[in-house]
């Protein structure tokens, strides 16, 4: 097994997660089968309860594990499936350490951070990485590490320490540490400044790491002189100075890397098993982020939340949107919408607010209503719903966007009042029946891990469903869910005399999961989170549905048989996907 450590210095949030999976990715370019680890020094056990505000989107696995949006990035640029304990915390090694403690493990020692905590974070790290991701079964041969924050926070200072041990028990052919700095460049000089990093460096390698790859992170390309002054201040190699700067798309970031010779260095650091052949995937990236650059037509969809000051609340639903477009070859602007500034009170507050988001809804192609908690924003989702539905522009509702789907539906069309057309998520006195309820095994008193999450299983009850089409005509999927509410069964048939049909339902039928309107271009709900599973080449169908709908292509989509014109698609059966022997024609495209 071989181990790379990616850290980050001088700030945080400074991409180590896209460069952690663009390592990633082009190593299993060269036939190598990886897999991936997020560390996280707060002491949080997992990311569940966190506010988008506070790390981003909370990403769900296969298995419920609610994990950092980093894993999202690992399983979408390296097409695997990780589990959550792929995601390590401060939390997590502490309740091992403590819960050995209890049961008597440690009988007769002084239980402390070095050796206990280190040791249970090296073993952890030892046993994760030996779990197949792939679907072949097969044992990884790279595991990449991605330790969160910066160098030199209090937090992460025992993890720095386990390495630090970690390197000299795997021996030193067997781990590399990746150190990604930024590289900043004033307004006032217009010349990269290299200081910062050198503290960095200089910083880790006190602590008793010393970087083999120095990923410097700029606005700009570097000069030759400034990777010269980094290597001599660093100590190391100028070719081991790779100049990552911001480019126009993700997809660029592995062709960066690996145009600066990183996968032949790491071959010859770590004696990777490669035999330098054509790459294929990496042709098939390049394909993707030239296309992205040349799109011309373009489609707009408003995304109607209460998260929209931090993008990456939504980073899975808007990558989600991203290849859904590139699929169909149009240039994607998402219109951010707070919910709350479409309601009747921003009207009386703040008028100029008001109008500006209504303005931004009706402009658009579609809307889409993503998942989330709590009363703030609620009605003026509620309102963007209506308005879709009455406009017959394209909607897709995910999760709580399905809920208000419901609740709209009743109170507008069915002209039911009271409680019955409000979630019981929002009501005070729960007398009344509700459409949408809290599920009998959620435990009110525990917020942590206690929702419906993770992978399950929806069957389609109609042969006729918009969604069961782009599906691929499949009796049943399998998608992952994040709820404590759901639509109320016993109320169901009252919506589909007047045309709101409930066509995806677990397999006892006792969950609606899919919601689908009569006589609409394209009006659906669903409850699961189909955006968590969304990749480049393989678009997730209810957002692939909601662009075809927005650019005017549904309908012709599936009188085709689900089959999109050549001058529509972007790729074709030569190319080759992240999987070493996989093709990547996952869609039913037609051929070129």
């Amino acid at each position: 097994m071989k181990y790379i450590l990616v850290t980050g210095g001088v700030i945080s949030g400074i991409g180590k997660g896209i460069i952690a999976s663009s390592v990633g990715t082009i190593l299993k370019s060269c036939g190598l089968h990886v897999t991936a680890i997020k560390i996280d020094p707060y002491i949080n056990i997992d990311a569940g309860t966190f506010s988008p505000y506070e790390h981003g989107e909370v990403f769900v696995l296969d298995d419920g594990g609610e994990v950092d949006l980093d894993l999202g990035n690992y399983e979408r640029f390296l097409d695997i499936c990780l589990i959550k304990d792929n995601n390590l915390t401060t939390g997590k090694i502490y309740q091992s350490v403590i819960n050995k403690e209890r049961r008597g493990d440690y009988l007769g020692k002084t239980v402390q951070v070095v050796p206990h905590i280190t040791d249970a974070i090296q073993d952890w790290v030892m046993k994760q990485a030996k779990i197949s991701v792939d679907d072949d079964g097969v044992e990884p041969q790279v595991c990449v590490i991605e330790l969160g924050g910066t160098v030199g926070d209090i937090e992460s200072m025992p993890f720095i320490e386990a390495f630090r041990q970690f390197q000299f028990k795997v021996k030193r052919e067997n781990f590399c540490n990746i150190h990604v700095s930024l590289i900043p460049q004033p307004n006032t000089t217009g010349e990269h400044k290299t200081k910062p990093t050198q503290n960095s460096v200089r910083e880790l390698r006190g602590l008793g790491l010393s970087p083999d790859l120095i990923m410097c992170r700029c606005s700009a390309a570097l000069d030759a002189s400034v990777k010269e002054k980094i290597s001599m201040f660093c100590h190391v190699e100028p070719t081991q100075v790779i100049c990552v700067q911001d480019v126009s798309s993700v997809y660029k970031v592995p062709l960066l890397l690996e145009a600066q010779g990183v996968v032949d260095y790491l071959c010859q650091r770590l004696n990777l098993p490669v035999e330098m052949r054509a790459r294929k995937m990496l042709t098939k990236w390049k394909e993707m982020a030239d296309r992205s650059d040349r799109l011309l037509e373009q489609v707009s969809i408003a995304l109607v939340g209460k998260y929209t000051k931090l993008s990456d609340s939504y980073t899975s639903v808007i990558k989600a949107l991203e290849h859904s477009a590139l699929a169909i070859n149009h240039k994607l602007e998402v219109k951010y919408i707070d919910s709350a500034d479409l309601e009747s009170t921003t009207l009386q507050d703040e008028p100029v607010k008001y109008h500006e988001a209504w303005q931004k809804l009706c402009s658009s192609h579609g809307v889409l209503v993503p998942g989330g908690f709590g009363v703030r924003g609620t009605e003026g989702k509620i309102m963007a719903i209506s308005w879709a539905r009455k406009q017959n522009k394209p909607f897709l509702g995910v999760c709580l966007g399905m809920q208000l789907a419901v609740c709209e539906f009743a109170r507008n069309v069915l002209e039911w009042k009271g409680n019955c057309a409000f979630p019981t998520e929002l009501l005070h006195e729960k007398k009344t029946p509700s459409q949408v309820i809290d599920m009998p095994e959620h435990n009110p008193g525990q917020m942590g891990g206690t929702m419906r999450l993770g992978k399950r299983r929806t069957i389609f009850k109609s042969s006729s469903s918009v969604l069961r089409k782009l599906y691929g005509d499949v009796e049943y999927v399998e998608e992952r869910h994040r709820h404590r509410f759901e639509v109320n069964p016993e109320l169901k048939h009252h919506f589909e005399r007047k045309g709101l049909q409930f066509v995806g339902q677990d397999i006892e039928g006792e969950r609606m999961e899919i919601i689908e309107l009569k006589d609409h271009c394209y009006f659906v709900g669903v409850q699961y989170h189909p955006e968590f599973t969304s990749r480049p080449i393989k678009p997730s169908p209810p957002y692939f549905g909601l662009l075809l709908a927005a650019a005017g292509k549904l309908q012709s989509y599936l009188a085709k048989g689900c089959r999109l014109s050549p001058r529509d698609t972007y790729s074709d059966r030569s190319s080759s996907s992240s999987s070493p022997d996989m093709d990547v024609f996952e869609l039913k495209y037609s051929s070129l």
